[in-house]
């Protein structure tokens, strides 16, 4: 199954004090002076197309600098919340595989035909007879 992709989004006013600029550039690798046009044009996307655990890391480097970051799952449109717990359970989009297996969940069991056949996927502690 594929991975749905995350994106990092700066999600309102930034401070502009050099440890923000540096996180946004550390991010990025943008230069400071394009790291601060970034900062300025909150709301604005940090990374975007990446994995769930890349998204994670990048947005608590900019959160321990104060910088309002959000993370955003590429198939179902919802946004994380800041304490890195997922989201309720909901729709996903995703064309691959069933809600329950949406990194932006909540789900801890799913009665697909893959955890049937395959066992549960990481973080899926129960699984429900089919």
């Amino acid at each position: 199954m594929e991975d749905p992709d995350f994106t990092v989004l700066l999600a309102g006013n930034s401070p502009h004090d050099p440890t923000a600029l540096k996180a946004v550039r550390t991010v990025t690798g943008l230069s400071l002076w394009r790291s601060r046009q970034l900062l300025d044009s909150a709301p604005a996307t940090v990374q975007s197309g990446i994995p769930f655990d890349i998204a994670a890391r990048a947005a608590r480097c900019l959160r321990q600098t104060g910088v309002p970051a959000a993370i955003q799952c590429g198939w179902c449109h919802r946004t994380l919340p800041s304490d890195d717990t997922p989201v309720d359970p909901g729709p996903c989009a995703s064309p691959y595989w069933p809600t329950a297996h949406c990194q932006a969940n909540s789900m801890t069991s799913c009665d697909c035909d893959f955890c049937a056949a395959y066992g549960p996927l990481p973080g899926h502690t129960t699984h429900h007879s089919p």
